[in-house]
């Protein structure tokens, strides 16, 4: 996570580059002649910071032989200098002067991602070489104890000496060089490791626990989350050496691949987490293609980092990972204030931790703030707070939930002692009230139940009769749809059998050989030849596949059309079950294709999941009704164009909508208002029972769904259907 800062340090770095060029050829002759100065006096490493002079050679013209001869050296104008992806060798050197009472000193660089270093001393006219080392070696090759890169030097009390140290690095470069005796490298590296531990141990304690919350809600935003501490946690392991060290030690191949790897990774399981703890896709839907874009981006800078690229990686790193952190910042706000989202405050309050850590390590390496403890080991305190944090929000998810699930129990019990004590109240009154109207139902009873036998029956005789209206105009469809590739088979039969014929009787003629004498054998393979050129025998085989495959291709129609039919009948309509609403527009559409106009186009927009709880045998009837109707209303236009039929569904949060829409003549208001009214019709006498939409609205209801209805005259009619993905216990009864 430490590439946060590289991408405003390298603008910095250019600005004070520049104005210090100059400061530097004026008083070279000052700076040239001063040695840092080690006294010992502290137990805490002596920073080199600007002592160092620094030259980077991108081309690699220099080398420990050439390099005393190179006038290009520049005072560094921080205390940490970083530098982007050089291809080239970067060169620092510093003149010491040790005035402690330990001749025995060490240089420490408290930076890990360096593939190749090498440390020199200048003896006269030459470097002397102290140590080489780097992570394109194994661990154990570099002969040092911590991540970071460290020297020992002789150097007597009183003397003083020019050092030299060769960089080479797929990475980007912090210079960070201290001057540390035994006992003050000691307690650094010290430092060092009991906060890496602390870092990794809160981090896999955060882990476990919210591994054993997914195994047990089985929450999906556990599973990301945990996914995203794994890669948060490598990333950092990476960045700070310590993988390198007690992981992949004899896989040194790996420390140019995984520091920007399991950075983007981290970047994206952070933004997937994101989406799933804050409901995105419901609170901030607006933002899902820019978060796509940024996951991308991760995606490119993976990609770039395995084809050999680490410069291109850094800098999609360095943009993308602030620019990501502060979308998240802002939407989790916005959905915290506007949307009233109380996980959202725990999301916010986390991330500023990890921002505020990230702000701290950026100030120190623009020399803002000073190069301490605090300020190098923050980032590591904010990334832990920002897990705990976290952590503590998908905890508060499981208790707000069970609080709900309490007081729900506690009003569903308290309404219930209420409406018994209303029951026993009720009751003495409607033992009275049932006392004096029963014989008045007595006396009507006969009559109603006489009514009610006649209504039914007319009723029974209404709904059948829209059924068999129906089923004829479906069995029409069907018979002729069925009947085109059942001909097309009956076409190919005849002429398949001429030409199975004329191969028997080729086959025959080979079968007479076996009886003739050997002499008459070649005069007969010649009339054999003669007969199989009189029939072409070439061109029968062809029109035989032709026609096979003619066959065949009726057969599959054929297939196709009573699947569409058996889908769409569904012989367990009358039981609840989960089906694909898409599965039954598809097969209604197939049964309607023979009354679809060849100047009517069928779009299908089919945004949604689609798989709900539901009759599918009922909800293929109101398709069916309604896509029916809008093909009708096409075909009653007096100028007919380019026509369509739309069918489009989309998941608006626990529910699906259903859009099917026309270009017929459309309908006024006043025919909008009675459409579901039983018997209602604007057909002619003797082409529809008005029970149509009637019963479409029943089926609607019947799932507790909602259906509207847009449309006006000559601008066709979009019906709207909105069901339950899952049907609330009072569906259906």
């Amino acid at each position: 996570m430490r590439s946060f800062c590289h991408f405003r340090e390298k603008i910095l770095f250019t600005v004070r580059y520049l104005g210090c060029a100059l400061l530097l050829l004026l008083a070279a002759p000052v700076l040239h002649a001063q040695p840092l100065v080690y006294r010992g006096d502290t137990d805490k490493p002596l920073a080199v910071g600007t002592s160092m002079h620094i030259l980077v050679d991108s081309s690699n013209r220099y080398n420990a032989a050439t390099i005393l001869q190179s006038g290009g050296f520049e005072r560094a104008v921080s205390t940490s200098p970083i530098f982007p992806v050089v291809p080239g060798t970067i060169w620092v050197r510093f003149p010491l002067r040790n005035l402690s009472a330990d001749s025995v000193l060490y240089i420490d660089l408290q930076y890990p991602n360096i593939t190749q270093i090498s440390f020199y001393r200048q003896q006269g006219d030459s470097l002397g070489l102290l140590k080489k080392g780097g992570q394109s070696l194994p661990f154990a090759e570099n002969n040092q104890v911590g991540p970071n890169f460290t020297c020992r030097i002789v150097l007597p009390q009183g003397d003083s000496a020019m050092y030299f140290v060769r960089i080479n690095s797929r990475h980007q470069v912090l210079l960070p060089f201290f001057i540390a005796d035994r006992i003050a490298l000691d307690r650094s590296q010290s430092l060092q490791e009991i906060v890496i531990g602390l870092y990794i141990g809160v981090m896999v304690a955060i882990f476990l626990y919210n591994l054993f919350l997914f195994f047990s809600t089985r929450d999906s935003s556990y599973f990301i989350y945990i996914l995203y501490l794994f890669f948060l946690t490598i990333a950092q392991i990476a960045v700070s050496g310590y993988g390198y060290k007690y992981l992949w030690s004899d896989y040194p191949v790996l420390n140019r691949y995984l520091v920007t790897v399991t950075s983007a990774l981290a970047g994206i399981s952070g933004i997937t987490f994101a989406v799933y703890f804050l409901h995105m896709k419901r609170f901030a839907r607006k933002m899902m293609p820019v978060l796509f874009g940024l996951v991308v981006c991760y995606m490119v800078a993976i990609v770039s980092t395995l084809a050999g690229n680490n410069s291109i990686s850094y800098n999609i790193l360095n943009f993308i990972s602030m620019a990501g952190g502060l979308l998240l910042l802002g939407i989790s706000l916005y959905i915290a204030r506007r949307k009233k989202y109380k996980p959202a405050y725990f999301y916010f309050v986390a991330w500023c931790a990890f921002l505020g850590g990230i702000i701290v390590f950026v100030l120190r390496n623009i020399n803002v703030l000073p190069y301490n403890n605090f300020t190098t080991y923050v980032l590591y305190v904010g990334s832990a707070i920002e897990g705990i944090l976290l952590s503590i929000a998908l905890a508060d998810k499981i208790n707000s939930l069970r609080a709900e699930k309490e007081k729900s129990q506690a009003d569903a019990l308290r309404i219930s002692q209420e409406n018994e004590r209303l029951v026993k109240d009720q009751n003495i009154v409607l033992e009275k009230r049932v006392a004096e109207r029963t014989e008045e139902l007595q006396a009507s009873n006969e009559n109603l139940s006489s009514a009610l036998h006649d209504l039914k029956d007319a009723q029974s005789q209404l709904v059948e009769a829209e059924k068999m209206a129906s089923l004829g105009q479906l069995t029409a469809g069907i018979a002729h749809e069925i009947n085109n590739p059942i001909n097309f088979v009956k076409s190919n039969i005849k002429p398949l059998q001429l030409d199975i014929k004329d191969l028997l009787e080729v086959i025959g003629e080979y079968d007479r050989l076996h009886g003739t004498d050997p002499e008459k054998i070649e005069q007969k393979l010649a009339d054999i030849d003669k007969l199989k050129k009189q029939i072409d025998l070439d061109y029968v085989k062809t029109e035989i596949d032709s026609l096979m495959n003619g066959i065949k291709d009726g057969a599959e129609r054929t297939a196709e059309i009573v699947l569409g039919l058996r889908n769409f009948s569904r012989l367990d309509e009358s039981e609840i079950k989960t089906a694909d609403i898409h599965e039954g527009i598809d097969s209604t559409l197939v049964l309607l294709k023979n009354q679809v106009p060849d100047n009517v186009r069928i779009i299908r927009d089919f945004r949604a999941g689609g798989s709900i709880e539901c009759l599918p045998g009922k909800l293929n009837q109101v398709f069916m009704n309604i896509m029916g109707n809008g093909l009708q209303a096409i075909r009653q236009k007096e100028v007919q164009g380019d026509e369509s039929l739309t069918i489009s569904t989309e998941d608006i949060g626990d529910q699906i909508q259903v859009r099917i829409r026309d270009t017929g003549i459309g309908m006024t208001e006043e025919v909008k208002q009675k459409i579901f009214d039983p018997f209602f019709t604007t057909k002619d006498v003797g082409e529809g029972t008005g029970l149509g939409l009637s019963i479409v609205f029943k089926i609607i209801q019947r799932h507790e769904g909602k259906i509207d209805v847009i449309s006006a005259p000559g601008k066709g009619s979009e019906f709207i259907i909105t069901l339950y993905h899952t049907l609330p216990e009072s569906a259906v009864n």
